[in-house]
């Protein structure tokens, strides 16, 4: 049964960061995309991991919670300590490495020491990550259902990700093959993470409560600290909110019909 958790979760989360691949294709199609399409996109994709932390991570590790915590305190205290440890490691990560927003350029220490290529692969490995594990943690959990719709909504919003990632990579003179590539491969950062996922929760099913929670908050910082922010600097701010808002609408319907 073990194996099988384990096994569920890298093939899911390995489906989900291909969805990048897919995504990506686009730069054979399309040369520029318009700033506004981009922030619309990546408010997009930023309203389904929103839905897929609370409905598919957050919420189920309180139930989950219940089978292994008597008292309702433990329970809130462990997802509570699981989701501020997410944020914090996102924090502390996004505070010291060297990555490259798609908008507002390089941040971190010592950038000027590595190429725009490897920073942008970084700022994508930040993010698909903790994806990948939220995904594995989701398959190892009882419900299977919300699991898929989990792995369904990350593999939808990775699309418009690996189109932006491409497109991006494009526009500072990387040929279409280069970039596609690229944009690629920083999805296959999500199955590392959800194999990680699967198995430590699959070694110990008290600590699954914790894992959901550290998966939502790293989650919750990319949306709150990364994308939120970067897709408001260029006064497309009603864009950015409502399509936000139809991604989340568009998660919490696919969540609401896988179970």
């Amino acid at each position: 049964m073990t194996h099988n958790i384990v096994l569920v979760g890298f093939l899911s989360s390995l489906g989900a960061g291909l969805l990048t691949g897919l995504g990506a294709l686009g730069v054979f199609l399309i040369r520029k995309l318009s700033t506004r399409l981009e922030d619309g996109l990546l408010s997009f994709a930023a309203g389904i991991m929103l839905a897929a932390s609370f409905f598919s991570l957050l919420l189920p590790a309180l139930q989950i919670g219940e089978k292994y915590f008597e008292n309702k305190n433990s329970i809130a205290g462990t997802v509570i300590f699981g989701l501020l440890f997410g944020v914090g490691t996102l924090f502390c990560i996004h505070k010291y490495a060297p990555h490259e927003h798609f908008i507002s350029g390089k941040e971190g220490p010592d950038s000027k020491a590595l190429s725009r290529i490897w920073l942008f692969v970084i700022a994508i490995t930040l993010h698909n990550f903790p994806e990948g594990m939220a995904v594995g943690v989701g398959f190892a959990g009882d419900d299977l259902a919300g699991g898929i719709s989990l792995a369904t909504g990350i593999g939808i919003q990775n699309i418009p990700e690996g189109l932006a990632v491409a497109v991006s990579l494009l526009s500072i003179k990387y040929s279409k093959w280069k970039s596609f590539w690229i944009a690629f491969l920083t999805g296959l950062v999500e199955p590392i993470g959800g194999l990680l996922g699967s198995l430590a929760v699959s070694m110990a099913g008290p600590i699954m409560p914790w894992t959901m929670g550290f998966a939502a908050g790293a989650m919750l910082f990319i949306i709150v600290g990364e994308i939120i922010p970067e897709t408001h600097k260029r006064g497309f701010h009603d864009l950015s909110a409502l399509t936000l808002i139809f991604g989340f609408v568009f998660m919490m319907y696919l969540d609401t019909i896988f179970s």
